[in-house]
């Protein structure tokens, strides 16, 4: 169990406190910006994969504080886990200046996926994230899934400060004409809601992605999405 704290406390910091301060810039300058994303992705993929080594082989230990009937709860997860991949897939498949290297996106019209929220792949893994503990009470699973949750939600912020400190005015425009929070720009009257504009093509992807992993949940993670 402390080597999963160990590594989730370090997935969330690395991402935190250099990905999301100064420190990311203090790093370009030396190294350059290329460099510094080649670099942070392989940090970030060891870290995953520390995480995701430690959680295997905590399962099982520590309390279990809540426990959804799995005659309910892992039907509402598998409808939860389509809407995350409704904003995954065509948050990942849609042009957006949120991004990594797709500032130049900046310029385009708000459309699409982009009218819902302005990081739909973050809200995307924050709503995987819930729907998994909904029905995973225990503790490795809380560390686990509560920590990719708060780097998720706490990402879009970061984004969103580091962005405006590079592009300025024209993203203050963006941000004036979107939403973090999904929907509300939407509700608040910025954006009309247009599903269809998202394409889809990419909503179809979200579909097959979902069923996907649906079927083959058992055989890749060991454990089966539906009771």
């Amino acid at each position: 169990m402390t080597m999963l704290f160990a590594a989730a406390a370090v997935f969330v910091l690395m991402h935190l406190l250099i990905a999301g301060t100064r420190v990311r810039a203090g790093i370009v300058r030396v190294i350059g910006e290329n460099a510094y994303m080649g670099l942070f992705s392989l940090a970030s993929l060891g870290a995953i994969v520390w995480l995701s080594m430690a959680y295997g082989a905590a399962r099982g230990e520590g309390a279990v504080w809540w426990a959804a009937p799995a005659e309910v709860g892992h039907w509402l997860q598998a409808g939860i886990q389509l809407v995350a991949l409704l904003f995954v897939v065509p948050g990942l498949l849609s042009p957006n200046p949120t991004s990594v290297k797709q500032e130049g996106a900046l310029g385009r019209p708000v459309t699409g996926i982009l009218r819902i929220t302005r990081h739909p792949f973050l809200w995307g893994v924050a709503i995987w994230a819930a729907g998994h503990l909904l029905v995973n009470g225990d503790t490795p699973s809380v560390v686990l899934f509560g920590s990719m949750a708060l780097l998720a939600i706490s990402g879009t912020y970061s984004i969103d400060a580091k962005r405006r400190a590079k592009l300025g005015a024209d993203y203050d425009a963006f941000v004036a004409q979107t939403a973090n929070i999904p929907f509300a720009a939407v509700v608040h009257g910025r954006q009309p809601f247009r599903l269809l504009e998202i394409g889809w093509w990419r909503l179809l992807a979200a579909v097959a992605v979902w069923a996907a992993l649906l079927w083959g949940h058992g055989m890749i993670f060991g454990v089966p999405a539906l009771p």
